[in-house]
């Protein structure tokens, strides 16, 4: 096997050679960098075998980087386009058995198997992510340069035994990520966001801007996608507010999700737009592709940034913009983060019912306040008036989604906007989730309570679509369950 150099098929980005399919140079093959740092004293650091983690040793870590080097040696990246991946895994996991054999190697039947898939992920997939990466339960994945990985598991941060060989296969790793949707992260252009197969958004920050190692963030989505039904068993949301969601998707309410950073956004927005009919046409616009919906006619549209020369930038304002032109039914913005917020209000209030799109903002009146702010940095020059006029005959509803501080998710308002008084916005709540105390593992007790509005501005709404039954029997729910939890 070694007095030919066997053919494997794998991204050219693990070594030290010019990829041609984008062009991007690379350093060689990373030796092992140096043991990291112990966890300081206040960092958590998550149980391996909880994990699905095996336990490293640095003469694991010494072993695998001499039989990587080998590898290098025995095989041909001349044609790399001839095996798939599954052959390509099957002829390394040959040739790193028969190197194993060749060294006399001393390691059990265990550690044999464990050293065959790290090397196959090093060079087929993304390194010592993938172990992280096939986790379901894991929320978030935080990598702070090569020798510090935190995850996110149940709404807390732990720090894993998870380590790269140093900064260089650390920074090959995020170009093959980023390469993937047609981006490239280096000096030049150092900060990029990016998506994986399955979705889930990636942000990598490289060096000179990251000064410890590139920076590489993950937020993964469940390979089942949440529902309704689920967060309520969850108790994110009462079964009556899941109803009342329901509702104002099927009636086309126009409305914005607010909430702070992981506090479940995206997720919600997925849910809400399960109650789109399957007959209407829907337009996405989105930074990084994320959204997921059910429905059959459904056109996605992702931002882009400028090449080498600064030029060819498409902005979400150029998209939303662009959309209007494309005979949508309803338009469903990812993430409101500046000037597209006047073209999406514009849409919203010119046909287009039951558009939807989230923001960060911390409660539902900040929320209006941060769509007046980023229009108005838009360069509009509109009195506060005309633009707080302009929320108020487009947007219907606010959602608040907040993640309390013992790591749970909830919806805590479900607020109307009803219109103006003066020049002041009135909103009107429906439902609230209100803190009670904490449990003896300090997670925090708490009900989702009714405001007694008898009939919400959208009730005329419901009745127009024949919804208004199932509205009153939500509230009515809701107000025998807030009376008996008062009393």
């Amino acid at each position: 096997m070694f007095g030919k150099r066997a053919t494997i098929g794998t991204p050219q980005a693990a070594f030290g050679k010019t990829s041609p399919a984008t062009g991007s140079v690379v350093g060689p093959a990373p030796v092992l960098g140096p043991t990291p740092p112990p966890a300081s004293p206040g960092s958590p650091m998550a149980d391996p075998a909880a994990l699905g983690l095996p336990g490293r040793s640095e003469e694991y870590y010494q072993t695998k980087s001499m039989v990587f080097g080998a590898l290098i040696e025995a095989i041909d990246l001349s044609q790399l386009s001839r095996l798939d991946a599954d052959a390509a895994r099957e002829e390394i996991r040959d040739i790193v058995t028969e190197i194993i054999a060749l060294k006399n190697l001393a390691m059990s039947i265990d550690e044999q198997e464990d050293l065959l898939d790290d090397i196959c992920n090093d060079v087929l997939g993304y390194g010592p992510l993938e172990p992280l990466l096939a986790r379901d339960d894991i929320a978030d994945i935080m990598v702070n340069g090569p020798s510090r990985t935190y995850i996110e598991v149940a709404g807390k941060i732990q720090l894993t035994n998870v380590r790269f060989r140093d900064a260089s296969q650390l920074m090959n790793i995020c170009q093959r990520i980023v390469s993937q949707v047609g981006r490239r992260v280096d000096e030049a252009s150092p900060i990029c966001d990016a998506r994986l197969p399955d979705g889930s958004r990636v942000n990598v920050i490289a060096p000179p801007l990251a000064i410890d190692g590139a920076a590489l963030t993950i937020r993964k989505f469940k390979r089942d996608k949440l529902t309704l039904d689920q967060l309520v068993r969850f108790g994110s949301v009462s079964a009556e507010g899941a109803q009342l969601l329901q509702i104002m998707g099927r009636v086309r309410c126009n409305v914005v999700i607010s909430g702070g950073t992981g506090s479940g956004k995206t997720t919600l927005l997925n849910c809400l737009t399960r109650y789109i009919d399957n007959d209407e046409r829907i337009i996405t616009c989105e930074d990084a592709a994320e959204l997921q919906l059910q429905q059959p006619h459904v056109v996605r549209l992702e931002t882009r940034p400028p090449n080498l020369e600064g030029q060819g930038a498409i902005t979400m304002r150029d998209l939303v913009k662009n959309c209007l032109r494309m005979r949508p039914e309803r338009i469903i913005v990812g993430e409101v983060r500046g000037p597209e917020a006047f073209d999406l209000l514009q849409a919203m209030n010119t046909g287009h019912d039951g558009s939807m799109g989230t923001l960060h903002a911390n409660s539902p009146r900040e929320a209006l306040s941060r769509i007046e702010s980023m229009i108005t940095m838009g360069g509009y020059s509109l009195p506060s008036r005309t633009i707080r006029e302009m929320i108020c005959s487009s947007v219907d509803v606010i959602v608040q989604a907040s993640r309390l501080r013992d790591g749970s998710r909830r919806i805590t308002h479900i607020t109307e906007v009803l219109g103006m008084e003066g020049d002041t916005i009135i909103t009107q709540d429906i439902m609230l989730y209100k803190i009670t105390g904490e449990d003896a593992n300090n997670r925090l007790i708490g009900r989702h309570v009714s405001t007694g509005i008898g009939r919400p501005k959208m009730w005329e709404r419901a009745r127009y679509y024949n919804e208004e039954r199932r509205l009153a029997t939500a509230l009515d729910a809701m107000e025998v369950i807030d009376d008996a939890n008062l009393g």
